[in-house]
């Protein structure tokens, strides 16, 4: 069974080999948190993951709905993949929140558009009081879904994109995996750009450097799992087999089915915090956690 989840990693562990011709995929320890590494080489890797060629790093966090105290430590790990990731250059960085607000398990994105701390419409007497010779431009927003708006929302960036030129986008979202254990405990960042509404399984046109004339940075916690993989797990458990037998209980008449943590809501607010702390540290290393928390509030 091809088992579905948006997850690199975890499709490098399905292929086995961390080493090939086609990919590389490292782990690390970085403070402490486990930091994977792969990277997709070829043509022939892109066909094995289903995904496009280039650079997909997993942080492994202490679960989101259960403890904040590492929250400070992980948020500088996060920021250091984003660096690591942003190009080169200086300029406008645009954030993304992609997701519907009215959909706990899909709010993800615009939940961290909350935590952002946007300085494109300040200038330098904001910096002279406080008391930085310079703080990098960043403009963010929340487009919603095609279901509020009515527009597609790789428009919506398209034209904004177009309009203000950012140097760099970064797109967070929701996703999907494969194992129940990776719920609300995995960050992943990508250099490859995004399909908004994976992790809900509704994929609509990507976003991407040929799609948005600027290179992307896609960010996203897993927070629903499908629940035909799910079935499949508990009936092994049962010593049971087949898709088919997982199909019939868990998709009734091919109505898909996600399942997620009930500690939803505890997750996405903590999640999007942090990963609003990771970004803003990323594109203002100037500012400590400290002040960051001070201009957001």
């Amino acid at each position: 069974m091809n088992f579905r989840t948006d997850l690199a990693i975890e499709l490098a562990q399905q292929l086995g080999d961390t080493v090939s011709q086609d990919y590389q995929s490292v782990q690390q320890k970085e403070d402490g948190i486990a930091v994977s590494h792969t990277k997709i080489l070829t043509p022939k890797g892109e066909k094995q993951f289903g995904k496009p060629a280039g650079d997909y790093i997993t942080v492994e966090v202490v679960p989101f709905s259960d403890s904040v105290t590492d929250s400070a430590r992980e948020a500088e790990v996060i920021a250091r993949q984003i660096k690591f990731l942003l190009p080169e250059q200086d300029g406008l960085v645009l954030v993304v929140g992609l997701g519907n607000l009215s959909v706990t398990p899909d709010a993800l994105g615009p939940r961290v558009i909350d935590g952002i701390l946007a300085t494109r419409h300040l200038a330098g007497e904001w910096e002279r009081v406080a008391k930085k010779d310079r703080l990098r431009p960043v403009a963010a927003i929340a487009p919603g879904v095609l279901g509020q708006t009515g527009i597609e929302t790789s428009e919506i960036i398209a034209c904004l994109c177009e309009k203000i030129k950012p140097s760099c986008v970064i797109i967070i979202d929701a996703l999907a995996a494969r194992s129940l254990k990776r719920l609300g405990r995995t960050v992943q960042l990508s250099n490859t750009g995004i399909s908004p509404g994976s992790g809900a399984m509704n994929r609509r046109r990507e976003l991407s450097r040929e799609t948005l004339g600027a290179p992307v940075i896609s960010m996203g916690v897993p927070t629903v799992a499908d629940g035909v993989t799910v079935g499949c797990d508990l009936l092994a458990v049962e010593g049971v087999s087949g898709e088919e037998a997982a199909r019939t209980l868990f998709a009734p008449e091919g109505q898909s089915m996600l399942v997620t943590p009930k500690e939803i809501d505890l997750l996405i607010d903590r999640a999007s915090k942090i990963l609003a702390m990771a970004i803003n540290r990323a594109l203002q290393p100037s500012l400590t956690q400290e002040e960051l928390s001070f201009f957001v509030s």
